[in-house]
């Protein structure tokens, strides 16, 4: 369990670095970005590392109706991460969008896996989305929302999100996991 919390608090490091040391994150020019992007890679590697060799608690069981919404939330999770809230007609006013997303897909995840390495991993992270989201609207009060789009935007989007849930499933079958039922 080790490894997936360090993994999960250098990821949230990461991420908050430029907002904690912007002055040392600036100094750091293009090069800091590099880092910032090893960083992040290190942090994945610890966190899969540390989520399949820890010693896990069962917490929860699974629902019923767990699967189904997780895939339903999937899809929604990753249409926010495409560009279509920004483009589309639908959720343009959405000031985070992709954090949104993430925490959709952290919360999904944990309607399906009820174990203390699960609740660690997501949770984590969704509280490290819900925590970035305060810190940009209080560090950046005043923003403007993206013009309406074309509703046939949200629709190309939602199709491509459609398309990755399914093959995102079909990797996670690769590994012994059944997203849409056994």
């Amino acid at each position: 369990m080790t490894l997936l919390i360090l993994g999960v608090l250098l990821w949230s490091f990461a991420h908050f670095f430029k907002r904690i040391a912007p002055g040392a994150r600036a100094s750091m020019g293009n090069r800091g970005s590099g880092l910032v992007a090893l960083t992040l890679l290190v942090s994945i590697v610890l966190m899969v590392i540390g989520y399949r060799g820890a010693d896990s608690t069962f917490l929860w069981d699974r629902p019923s109706w767990g699967g189904p919404v997780n895939n339903l939330l999937m899809v929604i999770a990753i249409y926010l991460v495409t560009p279509g809230p920004k483009r589309g007609a639908l959720f343009y006013r959405m000031r985070h969008p992709m954090l949104t997303g993430f925490l959709i897909w952290t919360v999904s995840h944990l309607f399906v896996n009820g174990d203390s390495a699960s609740l660690v991993l997501f949770g984590g992270l969704g509280l490290w989305a819900l925590a970035t989201m305060r810190t940009i609207n209080r560090s950046e009060p005043d923003w403007t929302p993206n013009e309406k789009g074309a509703l046939s935007k949200d629709i190309m989007f939602f199709a491509v999100a459609i398309v990755l849930t399914g093959l995102i499933g079909a990797v996670h079958s690769l590994f012994g996991l059944t997203p849409f039922g056994a």
